[in-house]
């Protein structure tokens, strides 16, 4: 009689299981806090894309993806950011690919000037199978996981000595340049005096006249307000940056299926309304600085630019292997 007892216990669990899956009452997802973090204000670029990834990754994941925004390098720098993903002590953050290339090389296929001939050339890079090899390859190597490249945006140089009319007038200029080789190369190739700094240190030479100048995208010179230490704003649009979103695959590891799908496709969409904002804005930043910040403008002739690029390109091509070189080739190749 006991032994029956626990035959029909056992079979009308069964059916309440099954009943409980067909009318939808399985066991709801576990709440996930991501931690979203960069360097930058609030307000800032960085800030937009956060802003409209918290939304939709809350949306479509019923809200069991609870995201918090982290800005002004409160959870890590963004030169320490990679490692800490790597390790899994950090979710997610904002870092720029030249940041990313000293913990993985390949990303300096991004950093190389003048890889990128024009905006659309970007985009179909990015968006198309070079930037879905990047990702996965990344991924492969490193355990990071890229969700999405974000809006593109042109690093701009500044300086507080003299206008740059042409390449000649930067010999002697102090740069700050970030610590990667392809950029401490190219402003070598320019002539001007690259000092590689890490970002938690640049607005500080700025301001004490450590270094003459440097460059960042044109968004970010607005928000750090380094208009007010450089008066010279030189427009070459000689690197192009992306505002990518990395997250740790310790994070990654405690998403279901559906809430995985929600963050892919929160980053996805985030990325394409922040490309669209990022393109509406260029021009428009470059004339705020140039009026209400008060900077002088140059658009110099490209042509010397362009020419030294290339040998900075075809010197990175050559050192760094077969790999790298066929995704530059590929890169080229879209642009036909």
């Amino acid at each position: 009689m006991r032994q029956g007892l626990k035959t029909s216990f056992a079979l009308g669990s069964a059916a309440l299981l099954a009943l409980g899956l067909s009318t939808g009452t399985v066991k709801a997802a576990d709440p996930v806090t991501l931690n979203l973090g960069w360097a930058t204000p609030l307000e800032s670029d960085y800030g937009i894309l956060a802003t409209k990834f918290e939304e939709l990754a809350e949306k479509y994941s019923n809200g069991t993806v609870d995201v918090k925004l982290r800005c002004c390098a409160q959870i890590a720098t963004e030169d320490d950011a990679f490692k800490a993903l790597q390790l899994g002590t950090v979710d997610a953050y904002f870092i720029s690919q030249n940041n990313v290339s000293p913990h993985w090389p390949m990303m300096d296929v991004f950093v190389l000037p003048y890889i990128f001939q024009n905006t659309d050339h970007l985009l179909k890079v990015s968006n198309g199978p070079v930037g879905q090899k990047i990702r996965d390859q990344l991924q492969k190597d490193t355990g990071v996981h890229l969700l999405t490249f974000g809006g593109p945006g042109y690093r701009d140089m500044f300086n507080s000595r003299r206008a740059v009319n042409s390449i000649d007038d930067l010999k002697g200029l102090k740069l700050r340049v970030p610590k990667n080789q392809v950029m401490l190369s190219t402003f070598e190739a320019f002539g001007a005096e690259p000092v590689p700094l890490a970002w938690s240190e640049t607005p500080t030479a700025l301001q004490t006249k450590t270094i003459d100048g440097g460059d960042n995208g044109t968004s970010v010179i607005k928000e750090m307000k380094f208009f007010e230490f450089a008066k010279h704003l030189i427009i070459l649009d000689h690197f192009v940056g992306f505002a990518p979103v990395f997250a740790s695959d310790r994070f990654m590891n405690k998403l279901d299926e559906d809430q995985r799908a929600a963050v892919m496709r929160a980053a996805k969409e985030a990325g394409e309304y922040h490309t669209e904002v990022k393109l509406e804005e260029i021009e428009g930043i470059r004339s705020w600085l140039a009026n209400e910040g008060g900077m002088e403008v140059t658009r110099p002739d490209r042509a010397p630019f362009i020419a030294a690029a290339q040998e900075v390109q075809q010197k990175f091509a050559a050192e760094r292997g077969a790999e790298f070189k066929a995704i530059v080739d590929e890169i080229q190749a879209a642009a036909e």
